[in-house]
């Protein structure tokens, strides 16, 4: 299967935000333009696109799908972290002691009442493990960062910090083919 991962295009919301659950639509105009996304995608035509429940992921989705006549399926295993009562919340209104919490245990902790880490990479490790991984396919998949990083850490057997360090841009692709149970990362971060 060749599995091209694709992050939403830049939602509206102030730079330096708390937002994994809040369901952001596109900032207008859509940047990176949906032209150069494409572009980025280097002729690989999707067979199915699945995208994230949450509008910013659809939208973005239904904008890359319009040249192909596939219609966009939503998956909510595929939305981005629940970061609870941080929500909406400028990162540095959070309480310090709160943040402290998180980084001493990134996987577990939860001081924001939301969704762990764990969590969240157990869904979407789920969804990938149910994937049809010898069909000859080429899937687009449209979601977030966390989600996206957390699929990476995933396939290549890494540590989610490892993955967590990686440049990832707003409409950036990755593509890996996955098959005969191994995954390969053919690029990453591609605007």
């Amino acid at each position: 299967m060749d599995l091209v991962l694709i992050r939403h295009a830049a939602p509206e919301v102030a730079q330096g935000i708390c937002y994994g659950a809040l369901d952001l639509p596109l900032a207008q105009p859509v940047l990176p333009e949906p032209a150069r996304m494409l572009l980025a995608l280097d002729g690989l035509a999707p067979q199915r696109i699945v995208c994230s429940t949450m509008a910013r992921a659809r939208a973005t989705a239904d904008l890359l799908a319009r040249d192909f006549g596939v219609v966009p399926q939503a998956d909510a295993q595929l939305r981005e972290l629940d970061f609870g009562r941080w929500e909406g919340l400028a990162w540095d209104a959070v309480p310090r002691a709160e943040l402290d919490a998180w980084a001493a245990d990134l996987l577990h902790a939860r001081p924001h009442g939301g969704e762990t880490v764990a969590q969240a990479m157990a869904r979407v490790a789920a969804w990938a493990d149910a994937l049809p991984v010898d069909a000859p396919d080429r899937l687009w998949v449209v979601a977030h960062a966390g989600p996206m990083r957390m699929l990476a850490a995933h396939w290549l057997g890494v540590p989610l910090a490892t993955t967590l360090g990686w440049d990832l841009g707003y409409g950036a692709s990755c593509r890996f083919t996955l098959g005969g149970g191994v995954a390969r990362l053919r690029w990453w971060n591609r605007v």
